[in-house]
């Protein structure tokens, strides 16, 4: 089998030049491709720097059935969040300002992870965001079971 690595998340955007700006701004993106359709539509593919990692941004043709998530996104089977590692929670904020609409935190989580701090925050159509700190692996987890 080859190389296999996770490469892109698709996002539904009610304005896919909002949101590609946002994460532009904030988090280091750039335009890859954009893709036009049949139907006159386009994907806008932006790539995080240094990676292989895109978000694919489509235009959304019909309004939400449910509310924006809340605090560190849903808790029924969904996507929860995307996120981020930064060298400090509060410079990232800072440096957001106004673009950065919290929703949760920023939460430290030393009883768990010495040194691991959050924040939560939604993007320009409501998907939480997860920002954080000083996360680092466990040295030897447990296996996976059954």
């Amino acid at each position: 089998m080859g190389l296999q690595i996770f490469s892109q998340l698709a996002l539904t955007c009610k304005d896919p030049i909002a949101t590609e700006k946002w994460y532009s701004k904030h988090f280091g993106f750039k335009r890859a491709r954009v893709a036009k359709l049949p139907d006159g539509n386009q994907i806008v593919f932006i790539k995080m720097e240094d990676s292989a990692f895109y978000l694919e941004l489509f235009k959304a043709s019909e309004d939400s059935p449910i509310e924006p998530a809340k605090n560190d996104g849903y808790n029924f089977p969904s996507v929860r969040q995307i996120g981020f590692k930064v060298d400090s929670v509060d410079e990232k904020l800072k440096e957001m300002g106004d673009d950065a609409k919290i929703t949760l935190g920023p939460l430290d989580f030393d009883p768990w992870i010495p040194g691991w701090r959050t924040v939560w925050i939604a993007d320009p159509d409501g998907l939480i965001v997860e920002i954080s700190e000083g996360f680092k692996d466990e040295e030897n987890p447990p296996p996976l079971e059954g």
